[in-house]
């Protein structure tokens, strides 16, 4: 079956509230209600509208409907629902005027019992698969390529990475598991995003730690840092301390909301090989005969 998306239904954004979404309904229903339109396809879309509106006018159908979005799916994908999706919320359900429900909807919150109704499935095994990603991947998206063992022999398939996805999260490929009477089961495929050299993850935030000469630390420096999107310019205030934490705002993976960059500084210490060199630090010494490091341990 085909991933709906309500929201693109109803022409209302995933931040839409009530009212909006009550308004965008009422609206669609009247022109498309089958008695009044001469749309070709007023029936169809009249169901859709109502199904759509099912969902969101309903507090804890909306909410489980969202989790489940920001998994990554987009209209038209191929969909299969998680195993727990839906755990822990009693699903209501009102007079549903458009008539019966799709096989999505059904898929999801069982149409107050349509589901059971059909009897048992017999679908072949999901089949679950880990996935290492670069972080660059994550961040933008991509495609990579992933090998599973099945019955009948090891399968490659191309995988859509969305931007955005972190470690943990699950990408389902409908149909992709083992065969079974009923139809093949799904591919499960976890998330890990791998270690990069200069970027840490926390959470959708990225953390770099930046070496600084000692100068541009006291005297404040424009320079050069790299992000996931590019190098961009970062002002060193003057008198700056190594661990001193600047945020470059959603620099991280995005999402809603995106993540931020932190750059923590860390002044580096050049080297006193020369006696040249050592006379600068000697001359600093004497430049600063009150700089007193270790006085919080008086």
């Amino acid at each position: 079956m085909k991933f709906s998306d309500y929201y693109e239904t109803l022409g209302v954004s995933e931040t839409a509230t009530s009212d909006e979404i009550k308004s965008a309904y009422r609206k669609l229903a009247r022109k498309y209600h089958p008695d009044v339109s001469k749309e070709k396809d007023a029936e169809e879309r009249f169901k859709a509208i109502n199904e759509a509106h099912e969902v969101l006018k309903d507090d804890a159908k909306r909410k489980a409907y969202d989790q489940l979005k920001r998994s990554g799916f987009r209209s038209g994908d191929d969909f299969r629902p998680p195993p727990d999706f839906g755990q822990g919320h009693d699903f209501n359900f009102g007079d549903n005027d458009g008539g019966s429900f799709s096989e999505f909807f059904e898929s999801l919150f069982g149409a107050g019992g349509a589901r059971a109704r059909r009897g048992p499935t017999r679908r072949g095994r999901d089949l679950e698969a880990r996935l290492t990603v670069p972080l660059e991947t994550a961040y933008a998206g991509g495609t990579q390529r992933v090998t599973v063992s099945r019955r009948d022999g090891p399968k490659t398939l191309d995988v859509r990475i969305p931007a955005g996805i972190a470690s943990g999260q699950t990408i389902r490929l409908a149909g992709q598991g083992e065969a079974g009477p009923a139809g093949s089961g799904d591919l499960l495929i976890s998330i890990e995003i791998a270690p990069h050299r200069w970027f840490e993850l926390d959470g959708r935030d990225i953390v770099l730690k930046l070496p600084v000469a000692p100068w541009e630390a006291a005297l404040g420096a424009t320079v050069e840092v790299p992000t996931l999107a590019g190098r961009v310019s970062l002002r060193i205030p003057e008198g700056s301390q190594s661990g001193r934490k600047m945020r470059l705002r959603e620099k991280g993976l995005p999402g809603l909301p995106p993540g931020d960059q932190y750059v923590v500084l860390e002044i580096q210490t050049p080297p006193a090989s020369k006696d040249t060199e050592r006379r600068s630090y000697e001359s600093m010494r004497d430049a600063f005969p009150d700089f007193r490091p270790r006085a919080a341990f008086d």
